[in-house]
C-alpha cells in the first residue's frame, strides 16, 4: 500500500478534495484513505449504499436506470457519482457498484464484475471491469484500480 499513502500525500499536498459512495467494496475505499494522517483536510464524505432504497434515497440514483439495467451498471456507476457531486462537491468522487460474490452472478453479470465511476473536475469517467477472486480481492482490486486511476489523473 505504499503507492496508496504517495497518491493521498499527492492529494493533501494539492489540497484536491474526494468524497466516495460504495457498494460493492463495503466501505474498504474510505477505510483506506482515512488510515493515513492529515487526510481529513481532503477527505469529508463516505457513504454505503449497498441497496437499491440507499441508492435512491442518499444519492438520488434514477430508479428508472435501477429498474432497466439494474444496480450493477454503468448507468447506475453515473448516477452514484453525479448524487454524490450533488451532495458534497468535491474535486474527486468515486462510485463502485458490482458482484463481489461469492454467489450473485449470472451470465450476463459474472461475479467480479465491477462498475467504477470517477469524477474529476466535474468530467464523469465510467470503467467496467471483471476482476478474478475471492470477494476481498475482488475489493482490492477495485480499490488498486481506483487509486491507480487517481494516480494517472493527477
Amino acid at each position: 500500500m505504499p503507492i496508496i499513502k504517495k497518491i493521498i500525500d499527492k492529494l493533501i499536498k494539492k489540497n484536491i478534495s474526494i468524497s466516495v459512495a460504495e457498494s460493492c467494496t463495503g466501505g474498504l475505499i474510505a477505510n483506506t484513505i482515512t488510515k493515513y494522517s492529515g487526510v481529513s483536510k481532503i477527505f469529508s464524505y463516505g457513504i454505503i449504499t449497498y441497496s437499491n432504497k440507499a441508492k435512491y434515497k442518499y444519492l438520488s440514483v434514477s430508479k428508472n436506470n435501477l429498474s432497466k439495467f439494474g444496480a450493477v451498471s454503468k448507468e447506475v456507476a453515473e448516477d452514484m457519482i453525479n448524487g454524490l457531486y450533488k451532495n458534497e462537491k468535491t474535486k474527486i468522487c468515486i462510485s463502485t457498484t458490482g458482484i463481489a460474490g461469492p454467489n450473485g452472478g449470472t451470465k450476463t453479470k459474472p461475479v467480479g464484475l465491477v462498475y467504477i465511476g470517477i469524477k474529476v473536475n466535474k468530467k464523469n469517467y465510467i470503467f467496467k471491469k471483471i476482476f478474478k477472486g475471492k470477494r476481498s480481492e475482488i475489493q482490492r482490486k477495485t480499490r488498486d484500480f481506483i487509486f491507480n486511476k487517481i494516480n494517472q489523473l493527477f
